[in-house]
């Protein structure tokens, strides 16, 4: 599982030929949260309300890097 970004107490991370729709993990020690590339939505998991917003403010700005890294892990 590469990780993408680590940062604020949290890493965002991808399965390597994980299942569509493409998304993404946040995983923090005790948590984990996966979201979807296109909206940012939350698709499953908990996660503290202010790394959430980290998360997805970074997802927005970031949308084109976790695509193309989406696109290279995915093979399935």
């Amino acid at each position: 599982m590469p990780t993408i970004k680590q940062f604020g107490g949290f890493r965002i991370t991808m399965y390597f030929e994980d299942h569509n729709p493409p998304h993404f993990h946040v995983v923090s020690p005790a948590q984990e949260m996966v979201i979807e590339i296109a909206t940012p939505t939350v698709m499953a998991g908990t996660l503290a309300p202010a790394r959430l917003r980290v998360a997805q403010a970074w997802a927005a700005k970031n949308r084109a890097v976790l695509t193309r890294k989406w696109n290279e892990f995915h093979t399935v």
